[in-house]
């Protein structure tokens, strides 16, 4: 037989989640864990309290906050049909809060030393979808405690006319 794998996994979709994303517009990132306390089941919400405590070099915490948001992106995955395996496309966008809150535990994990899990969750995450991994490492810019803003000094002309 050729072409491709008749038995291949189908990809899984999960639903928007509009009121999340209204929520996280309307919230400054300072403010995200109101968010999840009305949204907790969302994974995306997770991984954006996950980042905002990342940017702010709390590394425990954020590792804590992607653990929940993996955990309920499992539960949101496994209502949704996947079985354990299978894609798990980036381009469809309610299918990134999962793969955020993946990036997020993977990104805690090496931080931490924790080589096995880096191992098992850079399985996981390419095989979800072999683009997100490096798709989401672009996205996230900062390091702890990193603001892309220059000082403002930096704007100040100094000399003689």
């Amino acid at each position: 037989m050729t072409g491709d794998n008749l038995i291949s996994e189908p990809e899984t979709l999960l639903p928007a989640e509009p009121e999340v994303l209204e929520a996280l517009r309307r919230t400054a990132r300072s403010e995200i864990a109101a968010v999840v306390q009305v949204h907790p089941t969302s994974p995306l919400a997770w991984a954006e309290l996950a980042d905002a405590t990342h940017s702010e070099g709390r590394l425990l915490e954020s590792y804590a906050y992607a653990r929940v948001g993996y955990h309920r992106g499992l539960d949101a995955l496994r209502k949704a049909g996947w079985r354990g395996h299978g894609p798990i496309p980036w381009r469809h966008e309610p299918n990134r809060g999962v793969l955020r809150a993946l990036f997020a535990l993977r990104r805690g994990a090496e931080e931490i030393g924790e080589t096995d899990e880096v191992s098992r969750l850079t399985a996981f995450l390419t095989d979800a979808d072999a683009s997100a991994i490096s798709i989401i490492a672009t996205l996230h810019t900062g390091s702890p405690g990193f603001d892309p803003a220059p000082p403002t000094e930096a704007f100040v002309i100094r000399g003689e006319d």
